[in-house]
Parts: structure tokens; C-alpha cells; sequence
């Protein structure tokens, strides 16, 4: 045993001599679920009004964990009695007063499964999500007894079960949600997401919708910041923040959902201005100054446009405004293309703060090559001499290039011929 096991097993068995009697006698066994043992609460009376009088003194006394046995075995050995719904609900709440909280849940868990049209069943619903939204706020799972450490799971579990148990109950909204919340916090996000929209989808009408949708648009954020930098996912994040914004215009997270959506594009543009320092750095200045320019469009007033700005001018004037200029050579054939998509894939990947791989290099992209002119049109004898006319000789033509206009034919004086 290491020597960090050992202190923490002499803790522990430390602990569990500290605590008092009541506290160490709740236990759980699968076949009745928590109870606490304990002679003088496990006597049965011969009925059930006699065993809640039992019970009530041993409880009137002081004596919680008997009566919470006394309780226990009223509702085991007198299941059909009118008191029993009211013992297993006393079962909890004893439960609930010893502190010990999954026991109190699983106590009312067991009322509203055993009695859902009882006097209690929606006050035992409440007193679940109390307790569930406990452990959400870091409240520590008890093992043997001792607090060991919070847990989000054990959260995320009480919050679905009251959906389960109590779907129509008002407060099954707030359990579907905090099922999400518990479940962003273990970093669960796309569980999370399926979570929120659960809300959006099964309690419209509830007010916590508005903050389902606002929440699924901040997770579809994280996800883009934590995960794979990828566009499609801040595509996401986009549209579900536009789509809240437009459902919930007043909304007091209208601002915050405001500026999530310029921090999207804060980051798109920031892929971008390192797609153009590429192309510079390449020397391939063309493309580095539509990029650049691309930058000062999107972010205006930004260091990020000012960069683009105060490069784009040095450029002018190391390179030359002509040699900068677009022309009609700027249309990329298919293989450059598909080079540039490759390239800007490549540094997007590593421009991401996670990226530990070599520096991003790419070869130069397939030259262009301008279409080589069409021949003339050969003589009979399959020389290169223009054939002659009744005038002459016929200048030759040559096709428009694509995106031109047809050159204007010269006037040779003859009728011109049938469409």
C-alpha cells in the first residue's frame, strides 16, 4: 500500500469513529434501498395506526434514525394503510434532516413512484430538485458516511430522473436544464446541447426555453474555442444565437448573445489575416493584398485591419501598385484551386492555439498558364496560308477568349451571309 493510500484509509477510518451512531447506521442494500439499522426502531406493531404512533415518538423523542425505521417498516409491513404515503414522505424528510441527501432522494423518488396522486406527490418533486440542485452546486456524495467529493454525474442523474418520474410537473423545465447544466460541467458539451434543446423542444412555453436556446448557442461556442477550431461549428454557434436573438428580442442576454456573434467573427477574421501572412510571407503578394483587403472589410477600426492596412501599403511600395493590380489572370484554373484550399486548411489548422506540429509549409501553387491560340486555318495543301477571297486575301479571326466580346468582323464588301 502506497504511503498516500495508507493516510487516506487511517483518515477515513478516522472519520467514520467521529460520527455519531445515527450517522453510521444508514446503509444501503439493493434489495430495500437505504434504511439504518438499529433494534429499537426495528419493532413492528401489530398495526399500522400503532406503528405510526411509534415511529412519531421515537421522532418526538429525538431519536431520528429509529424512526426513521419505525417509519420504514410501517410502509413494508403496512403498504396498503391510508398512513402509508405519509410514512414513506416522513421516510425522506428524516432522511433529509440527517443530511444524508441521496437517501432523502430516493425516498421521495420512492413516493412519487408508489403514490403520484398523493396529498404530497408534487411538494416530494420539489424537495428532489432541491436536493438535486444541491449536489449541481458542488454538494459531496457520502461514502461509508464521510463526504468524499461533489459530484456533477450524481447531479445529472437526479435532475433526469425527476423528468422521468414527473414529465408534467412544474418543475420538470428547470430539472431538464439543470440535467444540461450538470452535464456542461463535466464537459460533456454535445450531451449538453441535447440536453438544452430538450427544453426548447418539450417546455416552449416555460420561461427557461429563453435560456435553453441562449445556452445552446454558448456551449456550440465552447465547443468551437475548445474542440476543433472547425467553421461548421461556428456556423452553429452563429445560427443559434441569431435564432435567439429573433425569438427573444427583449431578452436581457440579447446584449451577451450580441457580442458572442462578433467574437465568432473576431475569430473568423482572425483565420483569415493568417491565410494572408501566408501568401506574403509565400511572396505570392496578389493573394496576400485580397486577403488583406478581405481583413479591413470585415473588421474595420481593429489592430487587426490596421496590420492589414499599414501591409497592404508596404507592399505598394516594395512591389509596386501594378503588380498588385488583379487582372484577368487572377481566374484560377482548377489545380490552383484546389492547391489554395489546401493551403488555407493547412493554416487554419495550425494557427489553432493546441496546434504542436512543424510550421505549416506548401509548395507554390501550378503556374497559370495562359490558352495557347487557336491555329489558322490551313490551306488545301496544308500550309499555313490564309485561303483567299474574291477580294483578297481574309484576315483571320480568332475565337473571344472567355469573358470577352466577340471581336468586330472587318467589312470585306460582301453581302453578308444567311443567319
Amino acid at each position: 500500500m502506497s504511503k498516500s493510500t495508507h493516510i487516506l484509509a487511517v483518515s477515513l477510518a478516522a472519520c467514520l469513529l467521529s460520527l455519531p451512531v445515527s450517522e453510521a447506521a444508514v446503509v444501503y442494500r439493493s434489495d430495500e434501498g437505504w434504511t439504518v439499522e438499529g433494534d429499537e426502531g426495528a419493532v413492528v406493531e401489530k398495526t399500522a395506526v400503532d406503528q405510526m404512533k411509534r415511529a412519531e415518538r421515537l421522532e418526538a423523542d429525538g431519536k431520528t434514525a429509529a424512526a426513521v425505521k419505525a417509519y420504514q417498516n410501517l410502509v413494508k409491513h403496512f403498504g396498503l394503510s391510508l398512513l402509508a404515503p405519509k410514512a414513506q414522505q416522513k421516510t425522506a424528510q428524516l432522511f433529509e434532516k440527517m443530511g444524508h441527501y441521496e437517501a432523502a432522494y430516493d425516498g421521495y423518488d420512492k413516493y412519487i413512484l408508489k403514490y403520484p396522486k398523493g396529498d404530497d406527490y408534487e411538494a416530494s418533486v420539489e424537495a428532489m430538485f432541491k436536493i438535486a440542485k444541491l449536489f449541481l452546486e458542488g454538494q459531496k456524495r457520502r461514502v461509508f458516511g464521510v463526504p468524499v467529493s461533489p459530484s456533477m454525474q450524481k447531479a445529472q442523474e437526479m435532475f433526469e430522473g425527476i423528468v422521468k418520474r414527473a414529465p408534467v410537473s412544474k418543475w420538470a423545465p428547470l430539472a431538464q436544464f439543470n440535467a444540461g447544466q450538470a452535464l456542461e460541467k463535466q464537459g460533456k458539451l454535445p450531451e449538453a446541447i441535447t440536453a438544452y434543446q430538450a427544453v426548447v423542444s418539450r417546455y416552449a412555453a416555460d420561461p427557461i426555453a429563453e435560456s435553453a436556446l441562449y445556452q445552446i448557442g454558448y456551449v456550440r461556442l465552447r465547443e468551437y474555442r475548445e474542440g476543433s477550431y472547425d467553421r461548421n461549428d461556428a456556423q452553429k454557434a452563429r445560427e443559434a444565437f441569431d435564432e435567439f436573438i429573433n425569438r427573444y428580442p427583449q431578452s436581457e442576454k440579447v446584449a451577451q448573445a450580441r457580442e458572442n456573434l462578433k467574437a465568432l467573427e473576431g475569430g473568423q477574421t482572425k483565420n483569415i489575416l493568417e491565410v494572408a501572412k501566408f501568401y506574403d510571407k509565400s511572396k505570392q503578394y496578389k493573394a496576400a493584398v485580397i486577403y488583406y483587403n478581405d481583413v479591413i472589410k470585415q473588421e474595420p477600426g481593429t489592430p487587426e485591419s490596421d496590420f492589414a492596412k499599414l501591409r497592404i501599403e508596404q507592399l505598394r511600395a516594395q512591389v509596386g501598385e501594378e503588380a498588385l493590380q488583379a487582372g484577368p489572370e487572377k481566374t484560377e484554373n482548377g489545380a490552383r484551386v484546389q492547391a489554395r484550399r489546401k493551403m488555407q486548411a493547412k493554416v487554419d489548422v495550425a494557427s489553432r492555439p493546441d496546434f504542436v506540429g512543424p510550421p505549416v509549409t506548401m509548395p507554390e501553387p501550378p503556374a497559370e498558364t495562359a490558352p495557347g491560340k487557336p491555329k489558322l486555318r490551313t490551306g488545301e495543301g496544308g500550309g499555313t496560308a490564309a485561303p483567299t477571297g474574291p477580294t483578297g486575301p481574309v484576315p483571320p479571326v480568332e475565337p473571344p477568349l472567355p469573358g470577352q466580346p466577340a471581336p468586330i468582323k472587318p467589312d470585306t464588301g460582301l453581302p453578308l451571309p444567311p443567319p
